[in-house]
């Protein structure tokens, strides 16, 4: 089965945003997004092009178009954003991120009114029907399709950084997890879904694909959610590790972390070097470190397995890409991935509301309306928030919003 990579040019950067829709009175998740796309379309458009439904109708995508620069990807969300803000505030409805909603069952949730989506839930059941999850995922172009696989291979690497800084959904349905991202392992339940497999080159890639679709198991490559995957129709590599974040500043972060990365890969392989390739059962401790400690975690760094704080990593990172970040006009936004650890990941800023508020998640729900609105706080619980994580008999029960 042949499967044609459409080459990008050097670095192109694109994202998506899923924005969860919720009632500014109750603070529950509400359904929304039919009415407010509709409103947006443009006349004699099938859709608006740049926000989309997604599986629930209460989430609304923004997507960028193909952009250069991160700056510019930041710019052509906020202007859609406005566009999204506007039709939902005339329905009394607030838009925040995050990669769960605190407290909102996902069994009162509507799907959308797309095919795709229904036959989704038709195939996979109870494991599509509780994807109440949002995410945040970047596409960075790559010229050539022999460069795909060993980029793919090589960014497993660095997924405990990436969930670490984006870390957003300590809560789920009224209780503290005790995770900093509950929506990775909700995610995970999907079959086609977590890390990828580490494939030789883009040939095992096409073998893989053609298993999958002749045997029924999906219908396109669409199919395949890994954390970081091919996406050969937009020729770019798609980071899809990342919870919901709930600034655009931290959208930015790892936009340009993200192509930073590829770039410097796809400049190595230029040179000739021969990208590194972690063990698998490695880049599987690592990620489920980062999703249960998020920045909190200590993960291994080397084939010798040395364990270093994954802070003391990130910020290691951030010095080392500095000078591509500059050739790709991205300073300041990596510069950005810092003040994420001086103020805090999402999961630290929400349990802190929390806990302030003796439990309530109500308040939680308000903090991230406001950064949403207002941008990533100045300063904020740089570590983990005193008090106690709720056990399994409270998580039982819930907690009241």
């Amino acid at each position: 089965m042949e499967i044609p990579f459409r080459s990008s040019g050097r670095a192109s950067l694109g994202v998506e945003w899923e924005l969860q829709l919720v009632d500014r009175e109750t603070r529950e998740l509400a359904p929304g997004a039919v009415e407010i796309l509709e409103a947006l379309r443009p006349d004699g458009a099938e859709e608006h092009p740049k926000a989309k439904h997604e599986l629930l109708q209460s989430t609304v995508e923004i997507i960028t178009g193909v952009c250069t620069t991160v700056r510019e990807a930041k710019a052509d969300l906020a202007g859609t954003l406005a566009e999204v803000v506007a039709q939902a505030d005339r329905r009394g409805l607030g838009l925040l991120c995050a990669g769960t909603h605190p407290f909102t069952d996902w069994q009162t949730q509507e799907i959308s009114p797309k095919e795709r989506y229904r036959e989704l839930v038709e195939r996979m059941q109870w494991l599509a029907r509780r994807l109440q999850i949002f995410g945040v995922h970047v596409h960075v172009g790559v010229r050539a399709p022999e460069k795909v696989i060993p980029i793919v291979n090589a960014l497993c690497q660095y997924v405990p950084h990436f969930l670490a800084l984006s870390s957003s959904s300590p809560f789920w349905v009224g209780c503290d997890t005790g995770l900093a991202s509950a929506r990775t392992k909700i995610f995970e339940g999907m079959p086609t879904a977590g890390l990828p497999f580490q494939l030789d080159d883009w040939d095992e890639f096409e073998e893989y694909m053609e298993t999958l679709i002749s045997t029924r198991s999906i219908e396109s490559v669409r199919e395949v959610w890994w954390d970081i995957r091919p996406h050969p129709d937009f020729g770019t590599v798609e980071l899809r590790i990342c919870d919901g974040l709930p600034t655009l500043d931290e959208v930015g972060a790892v936009a340009a972390l993200a192509q930073c990365l590829v770039e410097q890969f796809d400049t190595q392989l230029d040179r000739g070097y021969t990208l590194p390739r972690p063990e698998e059962w490695v880049v599987r401790e690592n990620k489920w470190r980062a999703t249960r400690y998020g920045l909190d975690a200590e993960i291994i760094v080397d084939e010798h397995y040395v364990v270093r704080p994954v802070r003391d990593a990130i910020t290691e990172l951030v010095e080392e890409l500095m000078p591509t970040a500059k050739r790709l006009h991205c300073e300041a936004e990596l510069s950005d991935v810092l003040r994420i650890l001086e103020v805090g990941a999402s999961y630290q800023r929400q349990r802190a509301v929390a806990l302030a508020h003796d439990g309530g998640l109500a308040p939680v729900v308000d903090g991230l309306l406001a950064e949403l609105r207002d941008g990533l706080p100045t300063s904020g619980p740089a570590g983990r928030p005193d008090g106690p994580v709720p056990g399994p008999a409270e998580c039982a029960g819930g907690h009241a919003a």
